[in-house]
This record gives C-alpha cells, sequence and structure tokens, in this order.
C-alpha cells in the first residue's frame, strides 16, 4: 500500500470521532455536512499522522509514486506553496535535506502570494506574486543553478463563486507560468499544474502539448470526487520552440 494511502489506527479514528460528536451536535447545513466529511476524509487523517501541513500532500505523493516526478538531486520550484506541504514532499523526494548520503542533493524554493511559514530544507519566498517580473528575477537569483528542473503548481486564484470566470483565472494562472518557464525551466524538464475542469481548459492543454513531448491528464485518488481540480503533468520541455516560431 502507498504512503497517501495509510491510515491512522481504528483506536485513533474511534477517539476523533468521540471528540468531534458534540461539534457536528451544534452544526447544521452545509456547516454540519462540511464537518462530516471533513472528520470521515482518510487523508485528513492520514496528514496529521504523517505531520504533513495539509491533505494535498498526498495528491503530490500519488501522482510522484506513480509518474516519478521527483527524484534526489532536482531543483523544484513550488509555486503557489502555501501552507507547504509540496514542499515538504518535494524536500523529502529531492534529498534536500541530505537525509540520504549517497544520493545527490536537491533544490526546493516555494513561491506564494502568502506567507509561508519556515520549512526545513526550503527555500521560502512569501508575499511574491509569480507573474511579477520582480518574482521572477528573485527566483532566477536564488535557483542554484540557472534554471529548475520540476516547476510544481497547486496554485489557485481567490474564487469568485462564479464556475467559468474561476476557471478561467486559473487557466491564466497556468499560462502565466508556462510563459515563465522559457526563463526558468532547464530543457526536458517537467511541470505540473492544477486547473479546474471547464471549457478553456483544451488551450491550457494545446499550449503545453506545443511545448512538451509527453502531456497527460491526471485526477489523483485524494483529490475529492466532488473537486473539479485536475492536473496536467508535461513532460520532456523543448525550450527551442519558442525560439523556431520566431
Amino acid at each position: 500500500m502507498s504512503r497517501y494511502q495509510r491510515l491512522v489506527s481504528t483506536s485513533l479514528q474511534c477517539q476523533r470521532f468521540h471528540i468531534a460528536a458534540g461539534c457536528l451536535k451544534s452544526k447544521t447545513g452545509a456547516e454540519h455536512r462540511w464537518l462530516e466529511r471533513h472528520l470521515k476524509d482518510p487523508f485528513v487523517r492520514a496528514t496529521k499522522q504523517h505531520n504533513y501541513r495539509c491533505r494535498s500532500a498526498f495528491k503530490l505523493l500519488e501522482i510522484d509514486d506513480k509518474h516519478k516526478v521527483l527524484r534526489p538531486g532536482l531543483s523544484v520550484i513550488d509555486c503557489g506553496a502555501a501552507p507547504g506541504a509540496w514542499s515538504q514532499v518535494a524536500v523529502q523526494r529531492v534529498n534536500a535535506l541530505g537525509a540520504d548520503p549517497n544520493a545527490p542533493v536537491g533544490f526546493v524554493l516555494g513561491v506564494d502570494l502568502l506567507h509561508v511559514s519556515p520549512l526545513e530544507g526550503a527555500v521560502l519566498l512569501s508575499n511574491a506574486d509569480i507573474t511579477d517580473p520582480v518574482t521572477l528575477k528573485k527566483i532566477q537569483e536564488l535557483l542554484p543553478t540557472d534554471r529548475a528542473d520540476v516547476i510544481l503548481s497547486d496554485m489557485a486564484p481567490n474564487a469568485t463563486g462564479i464556475r467559468e470566470l474561476d476557471h478561467q483565472k486559473l487557466i491564466n494562472l497556468c499560462l502565466t507560468l508556462l510563459d515563465l518557464s522559457q526563463s526558468i525551466l532547464r530543457p526536458r524538464g517537467t511541470i505540473l499544474c492544477k486547473f479546474w475542469d471547464g471549457r478553456e481548459a483544451h488551450l491550457l492543454q494545446s499550449r503545453l502539448m506545443e511545448h512538451f513531448q509527453d502531456v497527460r491528464t491526471i485526477k489523483p485518488q485524494s483529490s475529492r470526487k466532488e473537486s473539479a481540480e485536475i492536473y496536467y503533468l508535461a513532460k520532456l520541455y523543448n525550450d527551442r520552440v519558442k525560439h523556431q516560431k520566431h
């Protein structure tokens, strides 16, 4: 069984259920349903057990276990890093702390508009807008080499509640990240980016296919079934494509 599927012990589950029972009684409607789902979510429980900052860590663990995105020695940029769960996984998988003395030591840079609490093994760039040229310059300065091997993006814009508008805003963020890749992603590098399903998704996919040899759509088991979130995994970046077209 993979790490992201492990659950806490039955006794611990029962303990949390009884502690939370009183809370459920005081909730009604949407609040009650959200709390009940949250308490039953095995990935929420596993998050606490494995000391990850949020359940999204298991999405990256699942994707990496299957598709081998991360390995020791790679340089990784985690966009939309807050609260830091994906950076935690990246630090482990690229050996950023040098925990394995026989493996190459990697590098992790987390970037977010929000504040990200310090994380051992990662360099964090908080309160930074990934679409701002100033942020790009800082990223280039912080990278130990001129470019990264992997760009991770679990970014999401502030939701308006209007599904199509939110979808378009996230697609635009992903397209901006793709444009930035020409300056910060190493040839044959990888992008893993979240998007919300909708009518503009094929445009992002087409753009990715122009620049990457292998593009696939992934819906992790740890992503809630009712969620519209999906991920594009794009491998083998070809930075010469842009230059050939201009």
